[in-house]
């Protein structure tokens, strides 16, 4: 991948400046030497906002502002899909700011799945196997060999006991075999693909510790409380809670 992913070292910076690597007028996408933007992936939904590239247009020097609609990952590369094709060419600069009211939802919604994962690992030995996170409501997929109401409230509640705990969040890399030798490290029912040497660790204050390249709060104090919104049974050995946070 050429673009380095500055959200993974901290999920709160808001805006960064780039050059443009590649343009691909036909799907108005572009590639930057480095990105704010999270790519769609893993259950969390991409980031949106803008990038003003510089001297693009306009005679006030401010340059052209375009609206950041998608952000994938494609073939190992990362494309941010913009409202318009673009004017401008690879080695262009450009300012980007990211819609932060949407990435900080997404944080608090992830974390907090994290936790509630955790629970559901160390008590049910229940692996994840669907997950989708959203700003307003979050839905997690579970193997449990019944569908029980009570008992998916029960970890719903511990999980809240725990995220107003305050537990502060580590994020620290460790080579693949070193990292898979910690238990529950792997919490998704399909395993990681052989071609990563080196896994981003999410260290919940020890409680939940789980291989993740998404973004997180910095505390769990910052989630508030899981607030179930629906629970269905979907099939043999899959149960999905919907929920949301207060």
């Amino acid at each position: 991948m050429r673009t380095k992913l500055l959200y993974m070292d901290d999920s709160y910076l808001k805006e960064f400046g780039a050059q443009v690597l590649e343009v691909n007028g036909e799907r108005r996408a572009v590639m930057l030497d480095q990105t704010l933007f999270y790519p769609q992936g893993g259950g969390q939904p991409c980031d949106t906002g803008k990038i003003v590239v510089k001297g693009a247009e306009g005679s006030d020097g401010s340059g052209a502002e375009y609206v950041v609609k998608e952000v994938k990952k494609e073939a190992g590369e990362v494309w941010h899909y913009l409202d318009r094709q673009p004017t401008f060419a690879a080695g262009a600069s450009v300012h980007g700011t990211i819609d932060w009211a949407r990435r900080y939802a997404h944080m608090r919604m992830h974390t907090a799945a994290h936790v509630l994962a955790g629970g559901f690992m160390a008590r049910q030995g229940a692996l994840i196997t669907g997950n989708q996170i959203g700003t307003e409501q979050t839905r997690f997929d579970f193997a449990l060999d019944n569908f029980d109401r009570e008992l998916m409230e029960r970890m719903v509640a511990q999980a809240n006991a725990k995220l107003a705990e305050g537990l502060e969040i580590k994020i620290y890399t460790l080579p693949r075999e070193e990292a898979l030798k910690i238990p529950g490290i792997v919490k998704l029912a399909n395993a990681l693909p052989p071609a990563i040497s080196e896994l981003r660790i999410v260290d919940i204050g020890g409680f939940e510790v789980q291989a993740d390249g998404g973004t997180h709060v910095k505390n769990t104090n910052e989630c508030g409380r899981i607030v179930i919104t629906k629970m269905e049974n979907k099939g043999k050995d899959n149960r999905r809670i919907y929920f949301t946070l207060q």
